[in-house]
Protein backbone atom coordinates (compact mmCIF):
# COMPACT_ATOMS: atom_id res chain seq x y z
CA UNK A 1 0.00 0.00 0.00
CA UNK A 2 1.78 3.12 -1.20
CA UNK A 3 -1.02 5.39 -0.07
CA UNK A 4 1.33 7.75 1.73
CA UNK A 5 1.39 11.50 2.11
CA UNK A 6 4.55 13.26 1.14
CA UNK A 7 3.39 16.17 3.27
CA UNK A 8 1.88 16.10 6.75
CA UNK A 9 -1.31 14.04 6.48
CA UNK A 10 -2.87 16.01 9.30
CA UNK A 11 -2.68 19.25 7.35
CA UNK A 12 -3.38 17.83 3.90
CA UNK A 13 -6.56 15.85 4.42
CA UNK A 14 -9.46 17.62 2.80
CA UNK A 15 -12.53 18.54 4.80
CA UNK A 16 -14.63 16.08 2.86
CA UNK A 17 -12.41 13.17 3.80
CA UNK A 18 -12.28 14.26 7.45
CA UNK A 19 -16.06 14.22 7.44
CA UNK A 20 -16.44 10.83 5.75
CA UNK A 21 -13.71 8.94 7.63
CA UNK A 22 -14.48 8.25 11.26
CA UNK A 23 -11.75 8.28 13.90
CA UNK A 24 -12.24 4.53 14.29
CA UNK A 25 -11.87 3.83 10.57
CA UNK A 26 -8.99 1.49 9.68
CA UNK A 27 -5.64 3.25 9.72
CA UNK A 28 -4.99 2.29 6.09
CA UNK A 29 -8.18 4.09 5.02
CA UNK A 30 -7.38 7.18 7.07
CA UNK A 31 -3.99 7.46 5.38
CA UNK A 32 -5.22 7.16 1.81
CA UNK A 33 -3.87 9.99 -0.38
CA UNK A 34 -6.07 12.78 -1.74
CA UNK A 35 -4.22 13.21 -5.04
CA UNK A 36 -1.65 11.38 -7.13
CA UNK A 37 1.20 13.59 -5.94
CA UNK A 38 0.70 12.19 -2.44
CA UNK A 39 1.22 8.58 -3.51
CA UNK A 40 4.62 7.42 -2.29
CA UNK A 41 6.74 4.70 -3.81
CA UNK A 42 5.39 4.94 -7.37
CA UNK A 43 6.95 8.16 -8.66
CA UNK A 44 8.08 6.35 -11.80
CA UNK A 45 4.44 6.24 -12.96
CA UNK A 46 2.69 9.06 -11.06
CA UNK A 47 5.37 11.73 -11.54
CA UNK A 48 5.16 14.29 -14.31
CA UNK A 49 7.33 12.12 -16.56
CA UNK A 50 5.54 8.91 -15.66
CA UNK A 51 2.92 7.26 -17.85
CA UNK A 52 0.03 8.08 -15.49
CA UNK A 53 1.35 11.56 -14.81
CA UNK A 54 1.42 12.32 -18.55
CA UNK A 55 -2.11 10.96 -19.05
CA UNK A 56 -3.50 13.15 -16.26
CA UNK A 57 -1.64 16.22 -17.54
CA UNK A 58 -3.07 15.65 -21.01
CA UNK A 59 -6.54 15.03 -19.58
CA UNK A 60 -6.81 11.87 -21.65
CA UNK A 61 -6.86 8.52 -19.89
CA UNK A 62 -6.54 5.24 -21.80
CA UNK A 63 -7.40 1.80 -20.46
CA UNK A 64 -4.63 0.45 -18.26
CA UNK A 65 -3.71 -2.63 -16.24
CA UNK A 66 -1.99 -1.91 -12.92
CA UNK A 67 0.31 -4.83 -12.16
CA UNK A 68 2.07 -4.98 -8.82
CA UNK A 69 2.43 -6.74 -5.46
CA UNK A 70 -0.26 -6.48 -2.77
CA UNK A 71 -0.47 -3.24 -0.84
CA UNK A 72 1.28 -0.98 -3.33
CA UNK A 73 -1.58 1.45 -4.02
CA UNK A 74 -3.36 0.06 -7.06
CA UNK A 75 -6.86 0.77 -5.71
CA UNK A 76 -6.00 4.28 -4.56
CA UNK A 77 -4.37 5.15 -7.88
CA UNK A 78 -7.52 4.07 -9.74
CA UNK A 79 -9.76 6.14 -7.45
CA UNK A 80 -7.51 9.20 -7.78
CA UNK A 81 -7.34 8.83 -11.56
CA UNK A 82 -11.11 9.12 -11.75
CA UNK A 83 -11.10 12.17 -9.50
CA UNK A 84 -8.31 13.97 -11.33
CA UNK A 85 -9.81 13.33 -14.80
CA UNK A 86 -13.40 14.11 -13.69
CA UNK A 87 -14.72 10.65 -14.50
CA UNK A 88 -17.47 8.62 -12.88
CA UNK A 89 -15.79 5.98 -10.69
CA UNK A 90 -17.29 2.50 -10.74
CA UNK A 91 -15.36 -0.14 -8.72
CA UNK A 92 -15.82 -3.89 -9.04
CA UNK A 93 -14.01 -6.86 -7.54
CA UNK A 94 -13.55 -9.91 -9.72
CA UNK A 95 -13.62 -12.00 -6.55
CA UNK A 96 -17.20 -11.05 -5.71
CA UNK A 97 -18.62 -10.05 -9.11
CA UNK A 98 -20.09 -12.04 -11.99
CA UNK A 99 -21.67 -11.49 -15.38
CA UNK A 100 -24.75 -9.83 -13.84
CA UNK A 101 -22.59 -7.28 -12.01
CA UNK A 102 -20.68 -6.51 -15.20
CA UNK A 103 -23.91 -5.94 -17.14
CA UNK A 104 -25.15 -3.57 -14.43
CA UNK A 105 -21.84 -1.68 -14.50
CA UNK A 106 -21.94 -1.30 -18.28
CA UNK A 107 -25.60 -0.20 -18.14
CA UNK A 108 -24.74 2.40 -15.52
CA UNK A 109 -21.84 3.62 -17.65
CA UNK A 110 -24.14 4.03 -20.66
CA UNK A 111 -26.54 6.16 -18.60
CA UNK A 112 -23.67 8.28 -17.28
CA UNK A 113 -22.40 8.72 -20.85
CA UNK A 114 -25.72 10.35 -21.76
CA UNK A 115 -24.87 13.14 -19.33
CA UNK A 116 -21.60 13.73 -21.16
CA UNK A 117 -19.43 12.13 -18.49
CA UNK A 118 -17.15 9.13 -18.95
CA UNK A 119 -16.85 6.18 -16.59
CA UNK A 120 -13.69 4.74 -15.14
CA UNK A 121 -14.44 1.07 -14.46
CA UNK A 122 -12.00 -0.24 -11.88
CA UNK A 123 -11.77 -4.04 -11.70
CA UNK A 124 -9.73 -5.34 -8.79
CA UNK A 125 -8.15 -8.81 -9.18
CA UNK A 126 -9.09 -8.70 -12.87
CA UNK A 127 -7.12 -11.88 -13.55
CA UNK A 128 -9.80 -13.83 -11.67
CA UNK A 129 -12.32 -13.22 -14.47
CA UNK A 130 -12.42 -16.07 -16.98
CA UNK A 131 -11.83 -15.69 -20.73
CA UNK A 132 -15.50 -15.13 -21.57
CA UNK A 133 -15.87 -12.47 -18.89
CA UNK A 134 -12.70 -10.73 -20.06
CA UNK A 135 -13.97 -10.78 -23.65
CA UNK A 136 -17.14 -9.07 -22.39
CA UNK A 137 -15.14 -5.90 -21.69
CA UNK A 138 -13.97 -5.48 -25.27
CA UNK A 139 -16.99 -3.86 -27.00
CA UNK A 140 -17.53 -1.39 -24.16
CA UNK A 141 -13.84 -0.45 -24.09
CA UNK A 142 -13.72 -0.09 -27.88
CA UNK A 143 -16.85 2.09 -27.95
CA UNK A 144 -15.44 4.30 -25.21
CA UNK A 145 -18.36 3.63 -22.86
CA UNK A 146 -15.86 2.74 -20.14
CA UNK A 147 -12.19 3.34 -19.56
CA UNK A 148 -10.97 0.15 -17.96
CA UNK A 149 -8.48 0.19 -15.11
CA UNK A 150 -7.68 -3.34 -14.00
CA UNK A 151 -5.55 -4.31 -11.02
CA UNK A 152 -3.69 -7.59 -10.72
CA UNK A 153 -0.93 -9.18 -8.69
CA UNK A 154 -0.35 -11.78 -11.42
CA UNK A 155 1.63 -11.51 -14.63
CA UNK A 156 -0.86 -10.14 -17.22
CA UNK A 157 0.93 -12.03 -19.99
CA UNK A 158 -0.23 -15.29 -18.44
CA UNK A 159 -3.56 -14.32 -16.89
CA UNK A 160 -5.22 -11.85 -19.28
CA UNK A 161 -6.51 -12.38 -22.81
CA UNK A 162 -4.32 -11.12 -25.63
CA UNK A 163 -7.28 -9.17 -27.05
CA UNK A 164 -7.77 -7.33 -23.77
CA UNK A 165 -4.05 -6.70 -23.33
CA UNK A 166 -3.83 -5.22 -26.82
CA UNK A 167 -6.35 -2.56 -25.80
CA UNK A 168 -4.77 -1.64 -22.48
CA UNK A 169 -1.40 -0.36 -21.36
CA UNK A 170 0.28 -2.44 -18.67
CA UNK A 171 1.74 -0.27 -15.90
CA UNK A 172 4.03 -1.89 -13.33
CA UNK A 173 3.97 -0.79 -9.71
CA UNK A 174 7.06 -1.21 -7.57
CA UNK A 175 7.24 -3.24 -4.39
CA UNK A 176 7.55 -0.68 -1.59
CA UNK A 177 11.12 -0.41 -0.38
CA UNK A 178 12.31 0.07 3.19
CA UNK A 179 12.29 3.88 3.01
CA UNK A 180 8.74 4.04 1.65
CA UNK A 181 7.50 1.75 4.42
CA UNK A 182 9.37 3.80 7.02
CA UNK A 183 7.70 6.94 5.66
CA UNK A 184 4.36 5.21 6.00
CA UNK A 185 4.98 4.48 9.67
CA UNK A 186 5.99 8.11 10.23
CA UNK A 187 2.74 9.31 8.66
CA UNK A 188 0.77 6.96 10.89
CA UNK A 189 2.58 8.22 13.98
CA UNK A 190 1.95 11.83 12.96
CA UNK A 191 -1.73 11.18 12.38
CA UNK A 192 -2.21 9.43 15.72
CA UNK A 193 0.27 11.68 17.56
CA UNK A 194 1.91 8.61 19.08
CA UNK A 195 5.12 6.72 18.47
CA UNK A 196 5.23 3.00 17.99
CA UNK A 197 6.59 1.24 21.12
CA UNK A 198 9.51 -0.32 19.24
CA UNK A 199 13.29 -0.26 19.41
CA UNK A 200 15.05 0.66 16.19
CA UNK A 201 15.87 -3.01 15.61
CA UNK A 202 12.25 -4.07 16.14
CA UNK A 203 11.02 -1.30 13.85
CA UNK A 204 13.34 -2.51 11.10
CA UNK A 205 12.21 -6.09 11.71
CA UNK A 206 8.55 -5.12 11.39
CA UNK A 207 9.24 -3.27 8.15
CA UNK A 208 11.14 -6.27 6.78
CA UNK A 209 8.30 -8.61 7.73
CA UNK A 210 5.86 -6.53 5.67
CA UNK A 211 7.63 -7.75 2.52
CA UNK A 212 6.87 -4.53 0.63
CA UNK A 213 3.15 -4.52 1.54
CA UNK A 214 2.16 -1.15 3.04
CA UNK A 215 -1.36 -2.27 3.91
CA UNK A 216 -0.03 -5.19 5.94
CA UNK A 217 2.44 -2.91 7.71
CA UNK A 218 -0.31 -0.47 8.67
CA UNK A 219 -2.45 -3.29 10.01
CA UNK A 220 0.46 -4.43 12.18
CA UNK A 221 1.06 -0.88 13.36
CA UNK A 222 -2.63 -0.47 14.17
CA UNK A 223 -2.48 -3.57 16.36
CA UNK A 224 0.43 -2.06 18.28
CA UNK A 225 -1.36 1.28 18.62
CA UNK A 226 -4.47 -0.44 19.99
CA UNK A 227 -2.85 -1.64 23.21
CA UNK A 228 -0.95 -0.03 26.04
CA UNK A 229 2.69 -1.12 25.99
CA UNK A 230 4.84 0.37 28.74
CA UNK A 231 8.29 -0.58 27.46
CA UNK A 232 9.78 -0.61 24.00
CA UNK A 233 9.57 -3.99 22.29
CA UNK A 234 12.75 -5.53 20.90
CA UNK A 235 12.60 -7.93 17.91
CA UNK A 236 11.97 -10.94 20.17
CA UNK A 237 9.19 -9.11 22.02
CA UNK A 238 7.65 -7.99 18.73
CA UNK A 239 7.71 -11.56 17.40
CA UNK A 240 5.78 -12.72 20.46
CA UNK A 241 3.27 -9.91 20.17
CA UNK A 242 2.65 -10.13 16.43
CA UNK A 243 2.28 -13.26 14.38
CA UNK A 244 5.04 -13.47 11.82
CA UNK A 245 3.87 -12.99 8.28
CA UNK A 246 4.45 -15.79 5.79
CA UNK A 247 6.25 -14.55 2.70
CA UNK A 248 4.00 -13.82 -0.27
CA UNK A 249 4.42 -16.76 -2.62
CA UNK A 250 1.83 -18.26 -4.94
CA UNK A 251 3.11 -21.70 -5.93
CA UNK A 252 1.06 -21.63 -9.12
CA UNK A 253 1.65 -18.00 -10.03
CA UNK A 254 4.31 -15.67 -11.37
CA UNK A 255 6.33 -15.65 -8.13
CA UNK A 256 6.75 -19.41 -8.46
CA UNK A 257 8.40 -19.09 -11.86
CA UNK A 258 10.44 -16.03 -10.90
CA UNK A 259 12.06 -17.75 -7.92
CA UNK A 260 12.80 -21.04 -9.66
CA UNK A 261 14.32 -19.02 -12.51
CA UNK A 262 16.46 -17.12 -10.00
CA UNK A 263 17.65 -20.39 -8.45
CA UNK A 264 18.46 -21.94 -11.83
CA UNK A 265 20.38 -18.91 -13.07
CA UNK A 266 22.28 -18.49 -9.80
CA UNK A 267 23.49 -22.10 -10.04
CA UNK A 268 24.33 -21.60 -13.72
CA UNK A 269 26.30 -18.49 -12.78
CA UNK A 270 28.26 -20.48 -10.16
CA UNK A 271 27.06 -18.32 -7.27
CA UNK A 272 26.34 -20.83 -4.48
CA UNK A 273 25.45 -18.12 -1.96
CA UNK A 274 22.72 -16.62 -4.14
CA UNK A 275 21.53 -20.11 -5.09
CA UNK A 276 21.13 -20.99 -1.40
CA UNK A 277 19.14 -17.79 -0.84
CA UNK A 278 16.64 -18.50 -3.62
CA UNK A 279 16.38 -22.14 -2.56
CA UNK A 280 15.62 -21.01 0.98
CA UNK A 281 13.08 -18.46 -0.25
CA UNK A 282 11.10 -21.22 -1.94
CA UNK A 283 11.31 -23.83 0.78
CA UNK A 284 10.54 -21.38 3.60
CA UNK A 285 7.51 -20.13 1.67
CA UNK A 286 6.13 -23.64 1.36
CA UNK A 287 7.26 -24.77 -2.09
CA UNK A 288 7.04 -28.52 -2.64
CA UNK A 289 10.63 -29.80 -2.03
CA UNK A 290 10.33 -32.48 -4.71
CA UNK A 291 9.49 -29.80 -7.29
CA UNK A 292 12.71 -27.98 -6.42
CA UNK A 293 14.64 -31.25 -6.59
CA UNK A 294 13.23 -32.03 -10.02
CA UNK A 295 14.50 -28.71 -11.27
CA UNK A 296 17.95 -29.28 -9.74
CA UNK A 297 18.12 -32.76 -11.30
CA UNK A 298 17.28 -31.23 -14.65
CA UNK A 299 19.97 -28.60 -14.07
CA UNK A 300 22.57 -31.33 -13.47
CA UNK A 301 22.10 -32.55 -17.04
CA UNK A 302 21.26 -29.27 -18.77
CA UNK A 303 23.96 -27.00 -17.35
CA UNK A 304 26.65 -29.41 -16.09
CA UNK A 305 26.25 -32.60 -18.08
CA UNK A 306 29.47 -34.43 -18.79
CA UNK A 307 31.62 -31.65 -17.34
CA UNK A 308 30.89 -33.39 -14.02
CA UNK A 309 28.81 -36.55 -14.49
CA UNK A 310 28.72 -36.99 -10.71
CA UNK A 311 26.35 -34.00 -10.43
CA UNK A 312 23.43 -36.10 -11.64
CA UNK A 313 24.38 -38.87 -9.19
CA UNK A 314 24.43 -36.35 -6.34
CA UNK A 315 21.00 -35.04 -7.29
CA UNK A 316 19.42 -38.49 -7.52
CA UNK A 317 20.98 -39.34 -4.15
CA UNK A 318 19.43 -36.16 -2.72
CA UNK A 319 16.03 -37.24 -4.02
CA UNK A 320 16.40 -40.66 -2.40
CA UNK A 321 17.54 -39.07 0.86
CA UNK A 322 14.55 -36.74 0.88
CA UNK A 323 12.17 -39.61 0.14
CA UNK A 324 13.70 -41.51 3.06
CA UNK A 325 13.86 -38.67 5.61
CA UNK A 326 11.11 -36.26 4.58
CA UNK A 327 10.99 -32.66 5.86
CA UNK A 328 12.76 -31.00 7.49
CA UNK A 329 15.69 -33.46 7.79
CA UNK A 330 15.71 -34.35 4.11
CA UNK A 331 15.94 -30.71 3.04
CA UNK A 332 19.63 -30.78 3.96
CA UNK A 333 20.17 -33.21 1.07
CA UNK A 334 18.49 -30.71 -1.27
CA UNK A 335 20.90 -28.04 -0.04
CA UNK A 336 23.80 -30.41 -0.74
CA UNK A 337 22.61 -31.03 -4.29
CA UNK A 338 22.14 -27.30 -4.84
CA UNK A 339 25.64 -26.49 -3.61
CA UNK A 340 27.21 -29.30 -5.63
CA UNK A 341 25.58 -28.04 -8.81
CA UNK A 342 26.38 -24.39 -8.13
CA UNK A 343 30.08 -25.16 -7.58
CA UNK A 344 30.49 -27.75 -10.37
CA UNK A 345 32.11 -26.91 -13.74
CA UNK A 346 29.42 -25.85 -16.22
CA UNK A 347 28.72 -27.09 -19.72
CA UNK A 348 25.61 -27.07 -21.87
CA UNK A 349 27.26 -29.29 -24.51
CA UNK A 350 25.02 -32.21 -23.57
CA UNK A 351 21.90 -30.01 -23.75
CA UNK A 352 22.96 -28.57 -27.11
CA UNK A 353 23.71 -32.08 -28.40
CA UNK A 354 20.22 -33.25 -27.44
CA UNK A 355 18.56 -30.32 -29.19
CA UNK A 356 20.52 -30.61 -32.41
CA UNK A 357 20.33 -34.42 -32.59
CA UNK A 358 16.56 -34.42 -31.98
CA UNK A 359 16.14 -31.81 -34.70
CA UNK A 360 18.21 -33.87 -37.12
CA UNK A 361 16.26 -37.03 -36.27
CA UNK A 362 12.98 -35.29 -37.12
CA UNK A 363 14.38 -34.09 -40.43
CA UNK A 364 15.94 -37.44 -41.48
CA UNK A 365 13.55 -39.88 -39.80
CA UNK A 366 13.16 -42.16 -42.85
CA UNK A 367 16.85 -43.04 -43.24
CA UNK A 368 17.78 -46.60 -42.23
CA UNK A 369 21.07 -47.68 -40.61
CA UNK A 370 23.87 -48.98 -42.89
CA UNK A 371 23.54 -52.70 -43.64
CA UNK A 372 26.65 -53.70 -41.67
CA UNK A 373 25.03 -52.74 -38.36
CA UNK A 374 21.52 -54.03 -39.11
CA UNK A 375 20.30 -56.81 -36.86
CA UNK A 376 20.13 -60.22 -38.58
CA UNK A 377 18.18 -62.66 -36.37
CA UNK A 378 17.11 -64.88 -39.33
CA UNK A 379 18.97 -66.60 -42.18
CA UNK A 380 16.92 -64.67 -44.74
CA UNK A 381 18.11 -61.40 -43.29
CA UNK A 382 21.68 -62.62 -43.40
CA UNK A 383 21.22 -63.69 -47.01
CA UNK A 384 20.10 -60.23 -48.09
CA UNK A 385 23.11 -58.59 -46.45
CA UNK A 386 21.97 -57.60 -42.97
CA UNK A 387 25.02 -57.43 -40.71
CA UNK A 388 27.48 -58.20 -43.53
CA UNK A 389 31.03 -56.97 -42.93
CA UNK A 390 30.23 -55.83 -39.38
CA UNK A 391 33.44 -55.35 -37.39
CA UNK A 392 33.29 -56.49 -33.76
CA UNK A 393 35.27 -53.71 -32.08
CA UNK A 394 36.61 -55.89 -29.27
CA UNK A 395 38.42 -58.03 -31.84
CA UNK A 396 40.09 -55.04 -33.46
CA UNK A 397 43.39 -53.45 -32.59
CA UNK A 398 42.91 -50.77 -29.91
CA UNK A 399 39.34 -52.08 -29.47
CA UNK A 400 38.22 -49.73 -32.22
CA UNK A 401 37.04 -50.62 -35.72
CA UNK A 402 36.41 -47.16 -37.14
CA UNK A 403 33.33 -48.41 -39.03
CA UNK A 404 30.70 -46.08 -40.42
CA UNK A 405 27.53 -46.00 -38.32
CA UNK A 406 25.66 -43.27 -40.20
CA UNK A 407 22.78 -43.78 -42.66
CA UNK A 408 23.68 -43.96 -46.32
CA UNK A 409 23.58 -40.50 -47.82
CA UNK A 410 24.07 -38.71 -44.50
CA UNK A 411 27.41 -37.31 -43.42
CA UNK A 412 28.47 -37.59 -39.80
CA UNK A 413 27.53 -34.63 -37.61
CA UNK A 414 29.24 -33.43 -34.44
CA UNK A 415 26.18 -32.98 -32.24
CA UNK A 416 28.19 -33.28 -29.04
CA UNK A 417 31.04 -30.78 -28.73
CA UNK A 418 32.62 -30.89 -25.26
CA UNK A 419 33.89 -27.76 -23.59
CA UNK A 420 37.37 -27.44 -22.14
CA UNK A 421 36.09 -27.55 -18.55
CA UNK A 422 35.87 -30.25 -15.94
CA UNK A 423 35.65 -33.87 -17.03
CA UNK A 424 34.81 -32.84 -20.59
CA UNK A 425 38.47 -32.01 -21.13
CA UNK A 426 39.22 -35.73 -20.84
CA UNK A 427 36.24 -36.59 -23.04
CA UNK A 428 37.59 -34.30 -25.74
CA UNK A 429 40.93 -36.13 -25.53
CA UNK A 430 39.11 -39.43 -26.10
CA UNK A 431 37.21 -38.03 -29.06
CA UNK A 432 40.42 -36.69 -30.58
CA UNK A 433 42.08 -40.08 -30.08
CA UNK A 434 39.25 -41.96 -31.80
CA UNK A 435 39.18 -39.38 -34.60
CA UNK A 436 42.85 -39.99 -35.33
CA UNK A 437 42.37 -43.77 -35.30
CA UNK A 438 39.35 -43.51 -37.61
CA UNK A 439 41.32 -41.36 -40.06
CA UNK A 440 44.16 -43.93 -40.12
CA UNK A 441 41.83 -46.89 -40.71
CA UNK A 442 39.96 -45.07 -43.49
CA UNK A 443 43.15 -43.94 -45.26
Amino acid sequence: MSDLFQDDPLTNQSASREETLRDDAPLADRLRPNNLSQVIGQDHITGKDGSIGRMVAAGKLSSIILWGPPGTGKTSIARLLAAETNMHYKPLSAVFSGVTDLKKAFGEAEKVAQTGKKTLLFVDEIHRFNKAQQDGFLPFVEQGIVTLVGATTENPSFELNAALLSRAQVIILNRLDHQALEDLLLRAETLLQRQLPLTDEARNAMIASADGDGRFLLNQAETLFSVQIDTLLDPAGLAKFLQRRVAVYDKSGDGHYNLISALHKSMRGSDPQAALYWLARMLVAGEEPLYVLRRIVRFASEDIGMADPNALTQCIAAKEAYDFLGSPEGELAIVQACLYCATAPKSNALYAAQKSSFKSAKETGSLIPPSNILNAPTQLMKDIGYGKDYSYDHNEDDGFSGDNYWPEGMDSVEFYQPVARGFERKIQERLDYWSELRAKKQS
